[in-house]
């Protein structure tokens, strides 16, 4: 490698580490823009529709990518549109599937019909966009898609908040949507752009299905994983709305956007890092160096989990004095039970790497599908004694289960010279 890529490569990183903190920072300052100009409710049912269409995309792109990286990885560029075309066949049977069904979720009124538009329109748009994002850092267009996540993610949050701040019009759900949709319809003009002048050949090749029956079945344990791990996450809001109404869920929604940006961060700050290089030392054998950095990632985890909870304490009061209004003040507690399933969760995520990067898939796939299943029952029982406290703490109770078992599963699949013993 040259000096001259050696240092496009370093400025790239850079510009990647940028955007990923601009992303974080503005969605996290756009949680409290939005608290501050709408009503309660108007951002409680906006974590509805955040929580729905993050939950809708798994279906929609069934973790395909997880297979069709590493196929088009191995062949030449001309081959690729082959694949690629044999894909979009795949999402386009899913769309023709899932995508009736889910308006289901207007039909039984746990999304008003008034947003259905928006919410079909932004679901297709924020999944194309992120398989075209995968396959841009695939064919090591990192650039194009750094692009591309800033302005899908980032620039509209910034332009919202100062169309709110300057025009009191503007202050409710149907602009929120439109700025979301528009910076992904931009987004995605930008990434198809890129590949095709790209030059990919291949495209006159017929639809492999049978490639594509093993994809699905390489991805189908990754797909029911997520799914469960994220069910979790996305029956909350619904739950906690139903059982205490609309206007509380909008305190739940901006406590929990709070309390989200800590594992945000950590993405972001530390696992983003240490993961690959885990990866790496396990393939090349290197067991002290490995143990070391499952280690360092403890310390970090900790470290930041600390100084994270001592300066959103500090400061929360008066942000909240700040929003102005007394729901958000009255139900403060709940950002500590959140706070506190985000560090069980960012603990967690530990022994959940060290086991990920040393291909021990199946005790990770098992706890998210056990927490998925024991969440119900738990929420049912705590609701009995307090509807208010139910969805936080069954969380809580979720995220440590987790927690002991991939620990457990940490110290009983991985050598010995590989673990650490300060957990």
């Amino acid at each position: 490698m040259t000096a001259v890529q050696q240092r496009e490569g370093y400025l790239l990183r850079l510009a990647n580490i940028g955007v990923r903190g601009f992303n974080l920072l503005s969605k996290f300052l756009l949680i409290f823009v939005l608290a501050k100009y709408l009503e309660p409710s108007d951002l409680g049912l906006y974590g509805l529709i955040v929580a729905t269409v993050a939950y809708a995309m798994y279906p929609l792109g069934f973790d395909f990518y997880t297979y069709s990286t590493r196929e088009l990885l191995k062949r030449e560029r001309s081959e690729w549109g082959g694949l690629l075309k044999s894909q979009v066949f795949l999402h386009g049977a899913l769309y023709a599937v899932f995508l009736p069904l889910l308006a289901l979720v207007f039909y039984f009124e746990l999304l008003p019909w008034d947003v259905i538009f928006w919410f079909y329109a932004i679901l297709v748009l924020e999944h194309l966009n992120q398989e075209l994002m995968r396959l841009l850092i695939a064919l090591s267009e990192q650039l194009t898609a750094t692009t591309a996540l800033f302005i899908r993610q980032g620039s509209w949050a910034v332009v919202l908040a100062f169309w709110m701040y300057a025009d009191a019009d503007a202050r409710n759900i149907e602009s929120i949507l439109l700025s979301w949709f528009s910076g992904g319809l931009f987004a995605l003009f930008i990434s198809l752009y890129k590949i095709k002048a790209m030059g990919v050949g291949g495209w006159s090749s017929s639809i492999d299905v049978k490639w594509i029956k093993r994809g699905v079945f390489v991805a189908v344990p990754l797909f029911f994983s997520s799914l469960a791990l994220n069910g979790v996450f996305t029956i909350d809001r619904y739950w906690f709305e139903s059982l205490v109404g609309l206007e509380a869920l909008g305190a739940y929604v901006l406590f929990m956007g709070m309390a989200a940006a800590l594992i945000s961060f950590m993405d972001a700050g530390i696992f983003s890092f240490k993961y690959p290089a885990m990866v790496s030392l396990f393939n090349k054998g290197l067991c002290d160096s490995f143990r070391k950095n499952t280690e360092s990632m403890l310390i970090q985890v900790i470290v930041f989990l600390a100084i994270y909870i001592l300066v959103v304490s500090s400061l929360l009061g008066l942000v909240l004095e700040l929003i102005g209004k007394e729901l958000y003040l009255e139900n403060v507690d709940i950002f500590y039970w959140l706070v506190l399933v985000m560090g069980i969760q960012a603990v967690s995520n530990v022994p959940h790497y060290a086991l990920y990067a040393q291909g021990k898939d199946s005790p990770i796939i098992a706890s998210h599908l056990v927490s998925l299943l024991l969440f119900i029952p738990i929420v049912i029982f705590l609701s009995a004694f307090s509807n208010y406290h139910a969805v936080p703490a069954a969380l809580c109770v979720i995220q440590s289960i987790m927690l002991v078992w991939k620990a457990a599963c940490y110290y009983k699949y991985i050598p010995k010279e590989y673990r650490i013993y300060k957990f």
